[in-house]
């Protein structure tokens, strides 16, 4: 399996975990403040309560979790405590409720108690124990010690070789046959192909049997090896579930779908854009009706997709809604659309809209074009960053009033 590995090993960064933010509210006050929690003022008699509003608006759980987090079906309480009394930092707390909310839903005394204790009993530091909990902290979901002891042995393994590479080496070579056994021979090869940390740690938890197996899992990766896939990229992982979870059957009868439809690059595409070759029949033929639906030819539609391998999975509502704006709202042509399709795949509400607005405003004072009020190009309104459009149509006016007036129309703020 090793000699798949064709890429050198690198070291990759972890992204920067984001911090989550929390509301702590004084038993002497009533008010609560959103603010990131503070383990020193749990101590001292804070109630720790999670914002429904940040639960769902910055981390994006679920309302069903944030509700049953911030409602007190959950004893988040005695899980932070927890936490705290083993040497857990604010950072890492942070970190814990980021990646895995679902811990906080756990019985901290029946359940997560007795898990750091046995590990702890192994031998493994304060320091340890923290740091590795705190970058998987779903493998304290895991049942049973000899399971639990694997993971958290593995993780702190991987760990280390990216602290130091050469403690690496010999594990993909060393390890026994069997069920957990072949996930973790598995990831080893992942690693050193080139998979960072943070992409080998969700595989290493998953229920899927995305890593599983042994000749059919070298044969995958070698495939992906083969089309070019970088390892060290999210798109490779992608690529790596959809190849695994796929019969060699399937497929070809979705390669041979797509070539019926017009597509004679489908592996191409799906260098691009992994999930495309996920995607149902039942998906494909309503994503090729609604597009025609709107006006646009098959080879349009083809066309369109090898540009933009994700329109091909945006929901009908979304294409509909969309093209609708810019089409009959905007006046722009179909063939706009058919040069520029990833604007199908931007935000409407904070990018489509707003900078249109902006665009219907300048022409309604004459002030765009050589007559005033021409049109200018879809992708020059759309496909340029916010610095580029900021530029180019707002602050170039020397007008204070009117540049005051298009950024009200581009944020949507009010005017005091």
């Amino acid at each position: 399996m090793c000699s798949l590995i064709l890429h050198g090993r690198r070291l990759v960064q972890l992204q920067k975990w984001c911090h989550s933010s929390f509301s702590v509210q004084k038993a002497s006050s009533s008010a609560a403040s959103d603010a990131l929690v503070n383990t020193k003022d749990c101590r001292k008699g804070e109630i720790f309560t999670v914002s429904y509003l940040v639960l769902v608006d910055s981390l994006g759980l679920t309302r069903k979790l944030a509700e049953s987090i911030s409602e007190g079906k959950a004893n988040p309480e005695s899980v932070l405590s927890l936490l705290t009394s083993h040497g857990f930092t604010d950072s890492q707390i942070s970190s814990i409720i980021t990646i895995y909310p679902r811990l906080f839903l756990l019985d901290a005394k029946k359940s997560l108690a007795p898990k750091l204790k046995f590990l702890q009993s192994r031998g493994a530091s304060s320091f340890e124990l923290t740091e590795i909990v705190s970058k998987v902290p779903e493998i304290l979901t895991k049942k049973g010690d000899k399971t639990l002891s694997r993971y958290y042995d593995f993780v702190k393994v991987i760990v280390e070789a990216d602290k130091s590479s050469s403690k690496y080496e010999k594990l993909c070579h060393s390890l026994p046959v069997g069920n957990l056994e072949n996930k973790i021979r598995n990831i080893s090869v992942l690693r050193e192909l080139g998979v960072p940390q943070r992409l080998l740690f969700p595989l290493l938890i998953s229920s899927g049997g995305h890593v599983n197996g042994k000749e059919r899992f070298g044969e995958s990766i070698k495939k992906l090896v083969e089309m070019g896939f970088d390892p060290t990229t999210t798109k490779f992982v992608k690529a790596l579930r959809i190849v695994q979870g796929l019969s060699e059957k399937t497929m070809e009868e979705k390669a041979n779908l797509y070539k019926s439809l017009g597509f004679d690059d489908v592996w191409e595409i799906f260098n691009k854009y992994p999930i495309f070759l996920a995607l149902s029949e039942k998906n494909i033929l309503n994503s090729v009706e609604t597009f025609q639906g709107l006006g646009f030819s098959r080879d349009e539609f083809v066309n369109m997709v090898k540009s933009f391998p994700q329109g091909i999975g945006l929901s009908a509502e979304t294409v509909k809604k969309k093209t609708d704006f810019l089409v009959k709202k905007m006046n722009w042509p179909l063939k706009a659309l058919v040069s520029n399709p990833e604007v199908l795949g931007y935000n409407m509400e904070k990018r489509i809209v707003p900078r249109c607005n902006v665009i219907k405003a300048l022409m309604s004072k004459g002030l765009l074009g050589d007559t005033g009020s021409k049109l200018p190009p879809i992708g020059s309104v759309l496909k340029c960053t916010n610095q580029v459009f900021f530029k180019r149509y707002v602050i170039k006016h020397n007008d204070k009033k009117l540049v005051a007036e298009l950024m009200t129309i581009l944020t949507g703020d009010r005017a005091s």
